[in-house]
């Protein structure tokens, strides 16, 4: 490339007309073309020239150059006007091939193939920014040819956030002569909405004394890389978002995961159809001006102090009816305001707290998505940028759209989850013994944590029953499954033990009816399994029964498939009876035996459920080893030392990967339900108790836990 000067004098010459034509710039910058091209071809070109610079058409052809070690070549080359006073040339030249003759239109065309038609955008810029010269790629992408006028800078025909530092960048490259390679920057043309995504290569023009001419600024359009970006965020976006099915913490990963991807702030708030706890919005009092809409769920902010946010977690959040925060869910359409208006005459004159807040943190563009699944109006997610000083693109709002609809999708299962579990909870409570007590015999002391795992409730329950004969029955049980339907089979299980308890049977005779009757009814509800060896267990469940007796201390127990109980000692050990385990409930066998054992007087039975013991990362021995430690606070009433049993035993560490970043003051999920009872017998033996006729047998204790 070569730049000529009205006066047919070499301006500027560059590495490629070096390698060409062998000439350094310092043996051709200020001389005449004619050195190049002979002085009869340079007269007809200034004549040629002159015509073609005042209609700025380009002028194309063929013509034999001097080489500087002496034998011509012939080229092809094309001579671009660029605009001044003076009509001044940039020349492009390329060697034809073994320097044969083109006809007159194939060089044509391989002449504009080589700049004027490449697919780059190659225009070159003054240090001060001004347009000097475009090749058609890239007067089409600006329109220059209509809305160019001579000396425009950069910033008065590309329209944009980005203008501005686009100038700037040029006249840094032009002060300092460092190139800026592939820089990416989002541009939009005068009067459209389209948007570019364009990869700008920019370095400086210097002449044979190394003093700036000017910049050349190569561009490519990427737009279309976009779309694989958005798949990309996409993709993150389903990993980071809905980890779990707890509402709030499903709205703090969205506005988490938006920031500063996105956004600068983000918020998260849910209408009534999404249970957050507290008073129903149509309950709280409103003004003239604003109502309650919807209570914030999640938050996030670039700002640690987060000095944008009007509410915090759990608040109501109030707008006006006439704001676009309303408006976007009484729509269900998006608000998109690249430029947010807080000049006077708007909603926000009406709201002027959040007017202040908004100029004080430099808020300059918003977008509101509405939160819908499966036609469920769920709340709204908030976009806005504060220091980011680009506006949210459309390509940005179709992104945000798209995250916020999977986001919405996670928030409904984990509302469908909060509101199922909150029916089957009640219902379980419900069931359960509210006030348990032992009678004379017997202290008693009882703890029930439900699950909160994405299987919901489960069936856990417990009772203690009274006895004729001041005898005491203590029931803990655990049916298959979890949710509404568990709970419910839960209560059936705790009436058919009571009514069967008032026959005043044996343990071991009592389980064996148990295990009949919830046969005998999942076989009514599934009549295909009728006559099966194994029917199905759809209502089964494990069950231990124990009945003590204060006139003998003798405490007699039976299991069916249920983990065995534990006695703490007055000396302080622990031991686990070694009663045998029959099978669960449900299955018809009805195989069972009962054990005796005598309890003294500080002596305590505990009675649990699995997932006392249990866990994904520890086998049952570990479990039960555990369990003693636990139970090895004596001297404590009985209520703290269930309290702390169930305490320790629910705390127990979780190995999931995710543990390193979970906040200590959060307790781990539990995997499954726990029940726990204990029992500790009443002063001396209770005179008028009579021991109850039993064919159980003595029950050994093994192991010991000191």
């Amino acid at each position: 490339m070569v730049t000529v000067g009205s006066g047919g004098t070499i301006t500027g010459w560059t590495d490629g007309a070096e390698g060409l034509l062998g000439y350094r710039a310092t043996e051709v910058v200020g001389r005449s073309l004619g050195l190049l091209f002979g002085p009869d071809f340079v007269t007809r070109c200034l004549e040629h020239w002159s015509g073609r610079a005042r209609l700025r058409k380009a002028w194309a052809g063929t013509a034999e150059v001097r080489h500087r070690d002496g034998p011509g070549i012939q080229v092809f080359f094309q001579a671009f006007p660029r605009d001044g006073d003076e009509p001044d040339w940039v020349v492009t030249a390329a060697a034809t091939p073994c320097g044969e003759e083109v006809p007159a239109r194939r060089r044509t065309s391989l002449t504009a193939a080589l700049l004027a038609r490449a697919p780059v955008a190659v225009s070159i810029c003054d240090g001060d920014g001004r347009y000097i010269w475009g090749n058609e790629e890239a007067e089409r992408r600006r329109r220059i040819r209509e809305v160019l006028q001579t000396d425009k800078e950069l910033t008065e025909f590309w329209s944009g956030s980005e203008c501005g530092s686009t100038a700037a960048l040029v006249r840094r490259v032009f002060e300092t002569g460092e190139p800026v390679v592939e820089h990416e920057q989002r541009w939009s043309l005068p009067g459209s909405d389209e948007e570019f995504t364009l990869s700008s290569t920019y370095f400086r023009l210097d002449d044979a004394q190394g003093s700036p001419l000017g910049v050349c600024r190569m561009t490519t359009d990427v737009s279309g890389a976009d779309s694989r970006t958005h798949l990309l965020v996409l993709n993150e976006a389903g990993k980071s978002i809905g980890t779990t099915l707890d509402v709030i913490q499903t709205a703090q990963e969205l506005a988490d995961f938006a920031v500063p991807r996105l956004a600068d702030y983000v918020t998260i708030d849910l209408a009534e159809s999404v249970p957050l706890g507290g008073e129903p919005l149509q309950r709280l009092p409103a003004s003239m001006e604003r109502v309650p809409v919807f209570r914030r769920a999640g938050a996030a902010s670039i700002h640690p102090e987060m000095p944008e946010s009007l509410w915090d977690i759990g608040d109501v959040v109030y707008a006006l009816p006439s704001s676009p925060f309303t408006r976007a869910v009484h729509s269900g359409q998006t608000h998109y305001e690249p430029v947010i208006d807080t000049s006077p005459g708007t909603w926000l004159d009406r709201d002027p707290e959040r007017l202040n807040t908004i100029r004080k943190t430099g808020m300059h563009s918003l977008i509101i998505v509405p939160l819908r699944a499966r036609g469920t109006l769920l709340g709204e997610a908030v976009f806005v940028r504060t220091d980011n000083p680009r506006p949210f693109s459309r390509n940005e709002l179709l992104l945000c759209e798209e995250i916020a609809a999977r986001a919405s999708l996670s928030l409904d299962n984990a509302r469908r989850f909060t509101r199922e579990r909150a029916a089957a909870l009640t219902l379980q409570q419900n069931l359960l013994p509210q006030n348990v007590r032992g009678g004379k015999a017997l202290e008693v002391a009882s703890r029930y944590l439900p699950a909160d795992t994405h299987e919901g409730v489960g069936g856990d329950w417990f009772d203690v029953i009274a006895l004729p004969g001041n005898r005491t029955a203590l029931v803990v049980g655990d049916v298959v499954g979890h949710g509404i339907n568990a709970a419910a089979r839960m209560g059936q299980f705790r009436t058919i033990v009571r009514t069967l308890a008032e026959l005043d049977l044996p343990p071991d005779e009592l389980l064996t009816k148990l295990d009949h009757l919830v046969a005998r009814l999942a076989e009514q509800d599934n009549p295909e399994n009728a006559g099966h060896p194994f029917p199905s267990q759809a209502l089964g469940g494990t069950c231990v029964y124990a009945v003590y007796d204060p006139a003998s201390r003798i405490c007699t127990l039976a299991r069916a498939g249920h983990p065995p109980p534990a006695v703490l000692h007055p000396d302080g050990t622990v031991t686990f009876p070694d009663l045998p385990a029959g099978t669960p409930i449900g299955v018809g066998l009805g195989s069972y035996e009962s054990v005796e054992m005598e309890l003294s007087e500080d002596s305590i039975l505990a009675l649990y459920t699995d997932g006392l013991i249990e866990s994904r990362e520890s086998d049952l021995d570990e479990g039960l080893s555990r369990l003693a430690s636990a139970l090895q606070n004596s001297g404590i009433p009985l209520e703290d030392l269930c309290e702390h049993v169930t305490k320790t035993m629910s705390s127990k560490p979780r190995q999931s990967p995710d543990a390193a970043y979970r906040d200590v003051r959060t307790p781990p999920p539990l995997d499954d339900d726990i029940a726990l009872l204990l029992a500790r017998p009443r002063g001396p033996s209770v005179e008028g108790s009579r021991p109850h006729p039993s064919r159980a047998n003595s029950a050994t204790a093994e192991p010991t836990y000191p």
